[in-house]
């Protein structure tokens, strides 16, 4: 599909193991970008699939995006989600799980910064 927008990289690598890496590199903009089309680019990471579908509405599907990172990264995506939906208690606990203290900005802003953050 052509967006008119430039394609991200995607670098494939083979381990030392035999498996192959993606290492993935979009900007802000391309991610941004890649909200004209109806699912998230396969590459995302589950934590900026999250994001993507946040960004186009979809709360649910968000939520269930971020909740299949474990880690500190699906833990911020899932704190600010709970901080979204207005359950403060909640995405608390998940910016703890993330390390993070909780966010004061505005919602368009964190979302900003955890996908600055997560592309970069």
């Amino acid at each position: 599909m052509n967006t008119g927008w430039p394609d991200p990289v995607v670098v494939r690598i083979l381990d030392c193991y035999g498996g192959v890496l993606n290492l993935f590199r979009m900007t802000l903009q391309q991610f941004r970008d890649s909200l004209r089309g109806d699912e998230p680019p396969r590459e995302l990471s589950v934590a900026l699939a999250g994001l993507w579908w946040d960004a186009k509405g979809d709360w649910k599907r968000a939520h269930e995006s971020a909740q299949q990172d474990e880690g500190p990264t699906g833990a911020w995506v899932h704190a600010y989600l709970h901080r979204k939906e207005g359950d403060t208690s909640n995405a608390a606990y998940w910016y703890t799980r993330a390390g993070r203290t909780p966010a004061r900005n505005s919602l368009e802003q964190e979302w900003g910064e955890i996908a600055e953050a997560l592309l970069s």
